[in-house]
This record gives structure tokens, sequence and C-alpha cells, in this order.
């Protein structure tokens, strides 16, 4: 009988210091994008055209991650098609 291996979580590095606040706001938009992405395919989402806002908006709430904007919400489908 073959076993699970144990995985360990990835350890977080500190951000760069220094760099303009959009990098910081763009970063974090592409891991919260990604995140709502993963969470919708994971739900039987696959085609970006069925990734409405409310649906993404929806997604979030039962995923506990805050309300995303237009701007996060066209990037979840982009994250989509390219999948």
């Amino acid at each position: 009988m073959a076993t699970a291996s144990t995985v360990r979580p990835v350890q977080k590095k500190p951000l760069p210091a220094g760099l303009p606040r959009e990098w910081y706001e763009r970063h974090n938009r592409r891991l919260k994008a990604m995140r709502l992405a993963i969470s919708l395919l994971d739900s039987g989402t696959y085609d970006a055209k069925r990734a409405t806002n409310r649906k993404i908006r929806t997604m979030a709430v039962r995923t506990g991650i805050h309300r995303p904007s237009n701007v996060t919400c066209k990037m979840v489908r982009a994250f989509i098609k390219e999948s």
C-alpha cells in the first residue's frame, strides 16, 4: 500500500522593499485573482465567458476573500482563459 508523503507549505518570503506602491497593489491583485481562478476551476467553471462578475464575487465570499473589483474580475477571466 502506498503512503502519502507529507507536504509542507511553502515558506513565505517578505516582499522586496523600496518598490512603488503600484507594484505592491498589482502583485496582491494578481495573487487574489489566481486564488479566485483556482477556486472557480475547482468548482467546475472552465469557461471564462461563464465567469461573470457576480459568480466571481460569490466565490470570493465563499472562500473568505475580500470583494474583488472589476479589474480583478477581468484578471480572473484572463487566468481562466489561459488555463
